[in-house]
């Protein structure tokens, strides 16, 4: 049996609100590490009300440290939401490995993975304030959402879509985004319903689309043939 004052000592309790103890870490993990708390607290609160200290505090560094690798919250913020959106780009390329019904079903999944394991991150991308939809951070957003566009098609087989089809498609990835904070929130459904479910819901806007849209009825007929869900 081990001694019990190591085991006294190791049950200590912390004392609420003692900054974690600093550890030593390379110039990238600290950066990594500031973000991660710096998302975190973005994900609740809008950029305005999140303060240097509260940054520091939660990543276990000090205020000079977040100035010296950042310059000040503006930065941090903006490094922050790039950090969350390459992650969540690099998730979402398409694999190319199955039918276009299967390759939407498949990004998805990885969609929604990545909304599980990087809920912080998810959540400060899509859900800031007012404030954070102009200037360098609604240009973060935006070019994700831009890109994200352009994979989803990718990923459906679609090159050049007219008006009717990218207003449709444009659709569609507003209610994905939604239903990703609205499930962080409630998680009240299985993953796989609410998936299957966003399927089901492109399925249903190209239809109604393809009554306006020759284009919205080829990638019908492509997404589903004689199966849809």
């Amino acid at each position: 049996m081990g001694s019990t004052s190591g085991a006294a000592k190791q049950d200590t309790p912390v004392a609420e609100g003692t900054r974690p103890a600093r550890r030593r870490l390379s110039v990238d993990q600290r950066r990594e590490e500031l973000m991660a708390a710096a998302l975190e607290l973005f994900s609740k609160r809008d950029a305005e009300g999140v303060s240097i200290d509260e940054v520091a505090s939660a990543a276990g560094a000090s205020r000079a440290l977040v100035y010296h690798y950042f310059g000040g919250k503006q930065e941090l913020y903006v490094a922050a939401l790039k950090s969350a959106a390459a992650q969540l780009e690099a998730r979402l390329r398409p694999m190319e490995s199955g039918c276009p019904l299967d390759e939407l079903a498949s990004g998805l999944r990885r969609y929604f993975d990545f909304v599980e394991e990087h809920a912080a991150g998810f959540a400060a991308l899509l859900k800031g304030g007012p404030a954070s939809r102009s200037g360098e951070i609604g240009g973060i957003v935006d070019s994700v959402r831009n890109r994200l566009f352009r994979l989803v098609m990718r990923q459906i087989g679609v090159h050049e879509p007219g008006p009717v089809l990218r207003i449709t498609l444009r659709s569609w990835m507003a209610s994905v985004e939604t239903a990703g904070l609205d499930w962080l929130e409630h998680r009240d459904l299985e993953r796989t319903e609410l998936e299957g479910m966003l399927v089901g819901q492109m399925v249903a806007l190209l239809r109604a689309a393809a009554d306006r849209d020759p284009q919205a009825g080829q990638l019908l007929g492509d997404l589903v043939g004689g199966n849809a869900p």
